[in-house]
């Protein structure tokens, strides 16, 4: 440095606060390399060596964290978009009502494209009972569930399908299935000697539901939405 004195000022500085150095990365970097130059290339520092592998640790612990706290705070959003929906699923005092709020109020707080109730029954859907609850409610032949939930595999299925749409998706969308692409299935237990159901809710981004995705917060929906259905039901 050509300034004596801004030298010694700089000098005095570091020894009575040597943290500002050393919590500094790139001034701890650019010193160890200036001192493995004056050593020249014969030498090598373990010292040196020792710390850009505690430096490289450093950064990937960081970059977890970081991983792990968006992780939260995503399942912390997600929890509220549950609990928000579930209270709005309550409100309705009228089972065709029930059926209107889950593709209205209910699809917009989970911010999915639609919602489509599948009960398997002997009716068809030529009964005006049913025409009169929209295409919300889908009617289906006894298996129908098993056999879409899996695929047509014969595996049993589990209580929560994530996926992208199927080819047989027209039977539960109807004229929305050109532009539904992924989504999320949900076996329904409505009681004893009754048929089992679908809760499914569909969205137009192929990647909104993918089979890698926790299933928790939709398990612990179809088991609100369920309870609620036997109520309906009986």
């Amino acid at each position: 440095m050509s300034d004596p004195a801004l030298a010694n000022q700089l000098r005095e500085k570091i020894i009575s606060d040597p943290e500002m150095i050393l919590d500094d990365r790139d001034l701890m970097n650019a010193l160890i390399a200036a001192n493995e130059a004056a050593m020249g290339t014969n030498i090598v520092d373990l010292r040196g060596v020792a710390m850009q592998r505690l430096e490289t640790r450093l950064d990937r612990l960081e970059d977890t964290h970081r991983s792990v706290i968006a992780a939260a705070y995503d399942n912390l959003a997600g929890t509220n978009q549950i609990h928000r929906a579930v209270l709005r699923m309550l409100d309705p005092h009228e089972f065709a009502d029930f059926l209107k709020a889950l593709n209205t109020d209910v699809a917009q707080t989970l911010r999915v494209d639609c919602v489509r109730l599948v009960l398997e029954t002997q009716q068809t859907e030529d009964d005006p009972a049913l025409r009169k609850l929209g295409d919300v409610l889908c009617v289906a032949e006894p298996g129908f569930v098993a056999e879409y939930m899996s695929a047509g595999y014969s595996a049993q299925p589990r209580p929560v399908v994530l996926r992208q749409t199927q080819p047989q998706s027209a039977a539960i969308y109807g004229e929305t299935a050109s532009w539904v692409r992924s989504e999320a299935l949900m076996l329904l237990d409505l009681g004893k000697n009754r048929l089992p159901g679908m809760l499914v809710m569909g969205a137009e981004d192929p990647h909104q539901f993918k089979p890698s995705q926790g299933t928790d917060l939709l398990a612990f929906f179809a088991g609100v939405f369920e309870r609620a259905m036997r109520r309906w039901l009986g």
